[in-house]
């Protein structure tokens, strides 16, 4: 059985990220939690995440140039070249922020997944395997 998906939740205001943090963890989810773009940076180099949920609104490194910075850190950060995929506001509304949390962690495992094929593809073209007949 695969371990459920990490979410980094990333909020200046502790008391909001640690409500969006418990609303996923009572879903299953795996969490971990930054307090500015600084440490989401951090964490994000230290360790794989499936999803980050970011607040906009920070001091010092606001969500847009987190995001950038995220697309500059060393072979970028799987789905960030597609940008912004989701916009909550706050108060968070929990249906929504189910929805739209399972439907994005869908969408990076489609990701995955054609990534694989396509790694598979370069292989077997590499291996001079003659390409797939189309019907």
């Amino acid at each position: 059985m695969s371990e459920a998906p990490l979410i980094l939740v990333v909020d200046d205001d502790p008391a909001s990220c640690d409500i969006a943090a418990r609303l996923l963890e009572r879903q299953s989810y795996r969490t971990r939690r930054a307090g500015s773009g600084a440490e989401c940076l951090r964490i994000v180099e230290q360790e794989p995440v499936d999803l980050i949920l970011l607040d906009v609104m920070m001091p010092g490194m606001d969500g847009f140039e987190v995001c950038e910075a995220l697309r500059a850190l060393p072979g970028g950060l799987e789905g960030m070249y597609q940008g912004v995929s989701e916009f909550l506001t706050k108060p968070i509304n929990t249906h929504e922020l189910y929805a739209r949390v399972r439907a994005q962690l869908h969408i990076v495992d489609l990701g995955r997944q054609l990534q694989t094929v396509e790694r598979n593809l370069r292989t077997l073209r590499t291996r001079g395997a003659p390409p797939p007949s189309r019907r």
